[in-house]
């Protein structure tokens, strides 16, 4: 069966590390998995491809996420962010299926690099927003999540400034990227993109891989100052974004 996925035994080394640091990441902060995963799995198969794989892992761990925290969910916030979110899901899915690969080689590695940035930058977050940042938020955390995997980041922006408990805003955070999760399946589903046994076979075997990483994630939480280690991470996918560019540009 693995012969299916044409990948050698040295292949395998750096998907399994790229996928059990990526769940590592979404342990702790509850996104960012394609952030993390995406540029070391790019080596091997093309972004219409990782994407729909890492959204079937993320369905998985989602779901685990959720349902600790369910009672801690915002409602009202949830609702506002998902019409949004699934305008910008349905736009992100119809991009990641018709553009050339080697122009979303360069968009991800734009867009990886300008998110490593930003998180190096800022430190101040917006204190309050308007009920009415759901709208950019929402559309845009669901186009980046589609297209790129990851648009958790913008809906934490938002919830950690229209919510003051952390719980809350971690907790319809994880709900929210638990419904985008589902979109994002349901879109893919129906084109057809998990006709592909090879898919789905890839995804089964990086399963074991995905639920040791969520559960060393939640551990680290325990231990370790979580802006310390996001920070740490943010600088490796600088460096994983500097080099897709660098890979799109010498190709």
């Amino acid at each position: 069966m693995l012969a299916q996925l044409s990948f050698s035994a040295l292949d395998w080394l750096p998907i399994l590390l790229g996928v059990a640091l990526a769940y590592i990441v979404f342990g702790i902060a509850g996104f960012g998995t394609a952030l993390v995963a995406g540029p070391v799995l790019i080596h091997f198969m093309p972004l219409s491809r990782i994407i729909p794989l890492l959204v079937l892992l993320d369905f998985v761990a989602a779901f685990g996420n959720l349902l600790p925290s369910r009672r801690d969910v915002v409602r009202g916030e949830l609702l506002r962010l998902l019409p949004c979110m699934f305008v910008g899901c349905t736009l992100g899915v119809v991009f990641l299926l018709h553009l050339k690969s080697d122009l979303l080689l360069l968009l991800m590695g734009l867009f990886v690099t300008g998110y490593a940035l930003y998180g190096l930058a800022v430190k101040v977050r917006p204190a309050h927003l308007s009920g009415w940042w759901a709208l950019p938020m929402g559309t845009l955390g669901g186009l980046f999540g589609a297209l790129f995997g990851s648009g958790g980041f913008l809906y934490a922006i938002y919830l950690s400034a229209r919510l003051e408990a952390k719980d809350q805003a971690r907790a319809t955070q994880v709900a929210l990227i638990s419904c985008s999760t589902v979109v994002r399946l349901s879109l893919f589903l129906i084109a057809g993109v998990y006709a592909d046994s090879s898919l789905l076979l890839l995804a089964a075997c990086l399963l074991p891989v995905m639920f040791i990483g969520s559960w060393i994630g939640r551990c680290l939480t325990l231990r370790l100052s979580r802006e310390a280690f996001i920070r740490l991470v943010t600088w490796l996918v600088l460096a994983s974004g500097l080099a897709l560019i660098g890979r799109y540009l010498s190709a």
